[in-house]
C-alpha cells in the first residue's frame, strides 16, 4: 500500500493531524462541531465525565461522557475554509493509520453534527428558533476542487436555483448536497426543515453593505424567493454546504441545526440567543442520546 507523503498529511511530532492536535483516542464517533470554543465549552459542561480537552489555534476538543453515551465538542472556527480542515483531519484520525502512513483497511464512519446560528431568510421563521438543514447549498466553491466519484450534488436542484437567480458566472459556481437521512430522522423531528444557504463570507457574500457596495444587490432577494417542489430556502450560515459535501464524499453522517438568532428580512435580531442556543444543546443531547 503506497504511504501518503508527509507533505500531505502534516502532522505533529507526537502524531497528531496537524490542526486539530487529535489522535484516534481523543475523539468519539459521536462529534457535535460548533464554530465558537466558548459554545464548545458549553456543551462539554454538560458531559457527566470529561476526558480529553486538546486545543489548537482556534481548535477546541473536548470528549467525554453524557448519559452513558461517548461524545466529543468540537470548535472549528468560522467558515468553510475551516471545515475542510476539520473534515479532513477527523477523517484522517479514524481512516489513516498515522503511524505507517496509510489508509486503513476498515472504513469508520462519524456522526458529525453542526449546532449552529444563523440568519433566516423567510419572514416566517422567528428569532430564537431552531431550523435542520435538509439540503446545504454552497456559494463558497469548495467542493468545486474536489472530485465528485459519488455524484452527490442534486443536480436538478442546483441548476433550478441557477436559472432563478441568474446566477452570475463571475462567482463560483453553486452546489447543493443533501444530509444525513439517519440524522435526520434521529435529530430533524418537528423543526423547520429546508434548504440552508452556505456564504463564503459574513458581510458582502451575505448582503451586508457597511461601506462596500454590493455586486449583486438582488442576490439575497433572489435566495429568499427561491422555490423548487415545495422546497425553499430558509436560512444563511457558513459552514453546511462543505460539511455536508465533505461528509458524503468521505462516509460520514452529517447534521446542521441552527439557532435562528437574527431574521434578515423583518430585520430582527434575538434579544438573548444564549438563552436559546443552550435550549438547542440540551435538545441535541437528548435525541443523539434516547
Amino acid at each position: 500500500m503506497n504511504k501518503i507523503k508527509e507533505s500531505e498529511l502534516v502532522l505533529n511530532p507526537d502524531a497528531s493531524v496537524y490542526h486539530l492536535k487529535l489522535k484516534p483516542e481523543h475523539i468519539a464517533d459521536t462529534i457535535i462541531i460548533v464554530g465558537d470554543p466558548a459554545r464548545a465549552l458549553v456543551i462539554s459542561e454538560h458531559f457527566d465525565k470529561l476526558e480529553y480537552k486538546i486545543q489548537n489555534r482556534e481548535f477546541v476538543t473536548y470528549t467525554g461522557i453524557y448519559n452513558n453515551k461517548r461524545i466529543t465538542s468540537l470548535a472549528t472556527g468560522i467558515g468553510t475554509d475551516n471545515i475542510d480542515i476539520v473534515m479532513n483531519e477527523l477523517d484522517a484520525v479514524v481512516n489513516i493509520d498515522l503511524e505507517k502512513r496509510e489508509l486503513k483497511e476498515k472504513h469508520t464512519s462519524l456522526n458529525i453534527i453542526r449546532l449552529g446560528t444563523s440568519g433566516a431568510i423567510q419572514p416566517d421563521i422567528p428569532v430564537d428558533s431552531f431550523v435542520m438543514s435538509y439540503y446545504g447549498l454552497g456559494f463558497d466553491g469548495l467542493l468545486n476542487f474536489y472530485h465528485d466519484d459519488k455524484n452527490i450534488f442534486e443536480t436538478e436542484l442546483t441548476q433550478a436555483f441557477i436559472k432563478h437567480s441568474n446566477y452570475s458566472n463571475k462567482l463560483s459556481r453553486p452546489y447543493i448536497v443533501k444530509c444525513s437521512e439517519k440524522l435526520k430522522n434521529k435529530i430533524g423531528k418537528n423543526l423547520t426543515q429546508g434548504i440552508t444557504a452556505t456564504a463564503s463570507g459574513f458581510y458582502g457574500p451575505q448582503g451586508r453593505v457597511l461601506r462596500i457596495p454590493l455586486e449583486y444587490p438582488e442576490l439575497n432577494k433572489k435566495i429568499e424567493t427561491f422555490k423548487h417542489k415545495n422546497l425553499r430556502i430558509t436560512n444563511i450560515e457558513m459552514e453546511t454546504s462543505a460539511l455536508y459535501g465533505l461528509g458524503t464524499l468521505l462516509g460520514h453522517e452529517t447534521l446542521t441545526v441552527c439557532d435562528i438568532i437574527a431574521n434578515r428580512i423583518n430585520k430582527t435580531f434575538s434579544k438573548d440567543y444564549h438563552k436559546s442556543v443552550e435550549k438547542l444543546i440540551q435538545l441535541v443531547l437528548k435525541r443523539l442520546t434516547d
